[in-house]
């Protein structure tokens, strides 16, 4: 599995800053509905429910929430990132400023594990991250994300 598979360049956006993480999870719902036709009060809804099982932010500035939708036929992912990082309860009690959101089908059981730990992979990476917060242009974010993946399959 690749990023490029289930990120689409549109769904890489830039915030200068959001008022919460509540509001965040909104910008990620409509990214998901301008992106891939999901529905956006389901998205949210769906997000927010999966951080009351524990927040998903995973450290070092970077959370990955992920939620389940039922009008989505494939694993499907959206890229924010915040100019002001947030508070997100994350483990390391630091902001965030790295959002990779995921939404899967309700029945994907491996592929929406596949992916998250993808995901994972490659948001843990140091050097990747800090090119990230580098640049504000979605485009490029978008290829500082898809194509590190495509150096490590080489």
């Amino acid at each position: 599995m690749l990023l490029s598979t289930i990120l689409k360049p549109e769904a890489v956006k830039v915030i200068a800053s959001a008022s919460s993480k509540k509001r965040l999870l909104h910008d990620l719902g409509d990214l998901a509905y301008s992106a891939y036709g999901a529905k956006p009060e389901a998205a949210v809804e769906a997000l927010l429910e999966r951080e009351t099982l524990g927040p998903t932010g995973v450290g070092h500035g970077v959370a990955l929430p992920h939620a389940r939708l039922a009008d989505l036929d494939r694993v499907v992912g959206a890229f924010i990132l915040l100019e002001k990082p947030i508070d997100f309860e994350s483990i390391d009690r630091q902001p965030v400023d790295l959002v990779f959101a995921l939404f899967a089908p309700e029945e994907a059981g491996v592929e929406h594990l596949k992916a998250l730990a993808l995901v994972s992979r490659t948001l843990r990476e140091s050097a990747l991250c800090a090119k990230l917060r580098a640049n504000n242009d979605p485009s490029t974010l978008y290829t500082i994300l898809t194509a590190s993946q495509g150096a490590q399959a080489a």
